[in-house]
């Protein structure tokens, strides 16, 4: 039985693909106010329990449950007016609209009006404090007037997280955020991470162990879509079977998750 605590909770969560299993039997807790990290080898099923929680897939076995109401058969569209919002599934930048326009349009988007190009500018004046909030919020207040296509890609992707937010998520699903950053972005976008985790709750599939041992409350593992451990990142980078994962993954992943502190 679906428990108050969680705010997203699988069981037995399976997907097969004319035999081969990418996601087996995964059961995840993700606790209201979380940052949940979810990590494995490449490989790992990590994007397809992604795509199963987003309803781009639908399981081959198993159920979801947010908020404690079944949606494992819920349309990716309900899913997202939940308040389960995927970064890559609102957040793509467009090029050439001001970073303030972008944040509007997603505003825009929220109050059923996306589609509505052909309203006048000044019908979205209204909009134009809460964006500049939200790009406050994510320390982009200083670009407001920039073109997106101008912005440095550590900055690009603090527009997405903003975009983001401008739906309003309760859980907010963050596919590979600090993902081709130099060392400089990934910190100031660990940091933005952190900000905008008050009052929501996050589930990230993450590479770098860095990040994931400085931010996430909780740790899931995958390995060949199973879950091989579950907990503090403490307690999770000591785990033999994970150590294992990685070693099998990558020379000097040892290294990488016993040395991220």
């Amino acid at each position: 039985m679906p428990s108050d605590e969680y705010i997203l909770e699988t069981q037995g969560l399976t997907k097969a693909f004319k035999g081969f299993v990418a996601v087996d039997r995964v059961d995840l807790q993700v606790r209201r106010g979380d940052i949940h990290a979810l990590i494995g080898p490449n490989g790992a099923g990590k994007t397809t329990f992604f795509n199963l929680l987003t309803k781009f897939l639908q399981p081959t076995r198993g159920a979801i449950h947010y908020r404690g109401i079944d949606i494992t058969r819920d349309t990716p569209a309900r899913t997202a007016r939940r308040g389960i919002v995927r970064s890559f599934q609102i957040s793509a930048v467009f090029p050439h609209m001001t970073v303030l326009e972008n944040v509007r349009a997603g505003l825009q988007r929220g109050l059923g009006t996306s589609f509505h190009f052909w309203k006048p500018g000044l019908s979205l004046h209204g909009l134009h404090e809460r964006a500049l909030q939200l790009l406050t919020e994510v320390d982009l207040q200083n670009f407001a007037d920039e073109l997106a296509a101008n912005l440095p890609y550590g900055r690009k992707r603090a527009l997405e997280l903003a975009t983001t937010l401008a739906l309003e998520p309760d859980l907010m699903l963050l596919d590979e955020p600090t993902q081709g950053m130099g060392h400089e972005d990934v910190g100031r976008v660990t940091e933005l991470i952190k900000k905008v985790s008050t009052g929501r709750t996050i589930l990230m599939v993450e590479h770098n162990m860095k990040v994931v041992s400085s931010i996430a409350d909780r740790i899931t593992v995958l390995q060949r879509g199973a879950v091989i451990a579950d907990g503090p990142y403490a307690e999770v980078s000591r785990d033999p079977q994970v150590v294992e994962a990685y070693m099998g993954a990558a020379a000097g992943a040892q290294a990488a998750l016993q040395g991220a502190h």
